[in-house]
């Protein structure tokens, strides 16, 4: 199960005025501590400007993320699943967070619903919200490999012992 990270950067942009002008932007890195979604953002980001810092790290709960290819926002949904407690026979309500990236909201929605078309536990879509994340990273388990791949010397190159 993905453990996703929100890392704010804060950077110094110039605008058409000249003046210098302090932009934050967001990010959500799938990581497996806060040092490495931190070391992941400053290998990934890259601002315009020659430097930024990593201002504030926090953890965010997600059930399930549904990426599209277009969508330019991110769009938390609250999702209300019902269920009956089998030792109570009491009504039972899960609430989880899901992650889409779509146009508008209803487009969110919309695509809430198709991701889930095949669930059998009913459920209700309470929220949605627009986030201020600009790009969502998850882990892919090539980006290890990019880093190590440039010290691999091929096996006829090795000498023999």
């Amino acid at each position: 199960m993905a453990s996703w990270y929100k890392s704010v950067i804060q950077y110094l942009k110039e605008d058409s005025a000249g003046a210098l002008q302090t932009i934050k932007e967001s990010y959500l890195f799938d990581a497996v501590s806060f040092a490495e979604a931190e070391a992941r953002c400053y290998k990934k980001i890259v601002t315009g400007a020659s430097d930024f810092s990593v201002i504030e790290i926090s953890r965010v709960k997600l059930a399930d993320l549904f990426v599209y290819a277009d969508g330019d926002k991110w769009y938390k949904a609250k999702v209300v699943f019902f269920s009956v407690d089998e030792k109570s026979g009491k009504d039972k309500k899960v609430t989880n967070f899901i992650l889409v990236n779509a146009d508008y909201i209803d487009q969110a929605l919309q695509r809430i619903t198709e991701s889930m078309r095949n669930f059998l536990i009913p459920y209700e879509t309470t929220d949605i919200n627009l986030t201020p994340i600009l790009e969502v990273y998850p882990y892919t388990s090539d980006e290890n490999f990019d880093e190590i791949r440039h010290k691999l010397k091929p096996i006829d190159e090795l000498t023999s012992f």
